[in-house]
């Protein structure tokens, strides 16, 4: 027998059911709805997941190579170095320039004692790695930039897979003659 303290709702009835179902569903659903509410509050923490790439953008230069008087601006290369101190890779996807115009990701490859420059589509980033850009390897090159001189310092977008935009100035060099 049932204490007659309990209200009459939640006392047990023979001829009740309805109730009877209440009762056995309530614990599986009350721990589906406990359940839910913390893996709902552990996703909006930002826990979930894969932990993120942490990029950082080191020594960038643009080498403008000397233009000849009366045809223009020359050419110009730019270097970084880019770092990923965090546990995931990371993938540099293309890097530009509002000030400078078209830019471009590209590689030198040497085959059969000769060179070639090959476009680039992406560079990944390996976690806790490091990628360097050097002059006959990997370089963004710009097409048909403005005149820059030694010292001015611009604006460059790096763009990235995970960790998206990654805004750095780089600070122009002459080339060596």
């Amino acid at each position: 027998m049932e204490p007659r303290s309990l209200p009459r709702v939640l006392r047990r009835t023979r001829n009740a059911p309805f109730t009877n179902v209440l009762w056995a569903v309530a614990p599986p659903l009350g721990a589906s709805f406990g359940a839910l509410a913390l893996l709902v509050a552990y996703t909006a923490t930002g826990a979930a997941g894969d932990p993120p790439p942490r990029i950082r953008v080191v020594d960038a230069r643009i080498v403008a190579a000397a233009s000849d008087p009366g045809s223009g601006s020359g050419s110009a290369t730019a270097y970084f170095e880019i770092r990923n101190t965090g546990p995931s890779k990371d993938t540099l996807l293309y890097a530009d320039s509002p000030a400078l115009g078209i830019s471009m990701l590209r590689r030198t490859v040497s085959l059969n004692g000769s060179e070639r420059t090959d476009r680039v589509g992406a560079v990944d980033v390996p976690a806790g790695g490091t990628v360097r850009m050097t002059p006959g390897g990997l370089e963004v090159a710009i097409l048909d930039p403005p005149v820059l001189k030694a010292g001015q310092k611009v604006p460059y977008l790096l763009w990235f897979q995970e960790s998206g935009k990654v805004s750095v100035r780089a600070t122009v060099a002459e080339a060596a003659r």
